[in-house]
């Protein structure tokens, strides 16, 4: 793929949520190289707690397609989706005999890129 192709696809990415990316990479899977509409339909009723704000993420990868690129709403499919880590907010339980058992809370980046069939 070289770099003209690259700046056809419209890209959207959420940053810093706490979701896991393991979790959320389950349902990314499952989206990936689907038709937009069909893949909102798969979101809104997949009883996952992801699904809200990988459909919004899409939803607005959409938007930036049909505003900053011109395509047709009806043609678009999801080319790309990846979850990578971020953060981890890092806090303490407090356990028997004044011990603390640390929690890791993870975090994650979604990009989702949609391009005209």
């Amino acid at each position: 793929m070289n770099i003209k192709d690259e700046k056809l696809k419209a890209t959207s990415t959420g940053k810093y949520l706490r979701l896991s990316p393991n979790k959320v990479r389950r349902v990314l899977d499952q989206i990936r190289g689907k038709n937009c509409s069909e893949a909102l339909i798969i979101l809104e009723f997949m009883p996952y707690k992801t699904c809200k704000t990988i459909k919004k993420i899409l939803q607005s990868a959409i938007y930036n397609a049909t505003t900053n690129y011109e395509k047709n709403k009806n043609k678009l499919i999801i080319s790309e989706t990846f979850a990578n880590s971020g953060p981890q907010l890092k806090r303490f339980q407090p356990r028997a005999q004044g011990r603390a058992f640390p929690i890791h809370k993870p975090t994650c980046h979604i990009t989702i890129k949609v391009q005209e069939l």
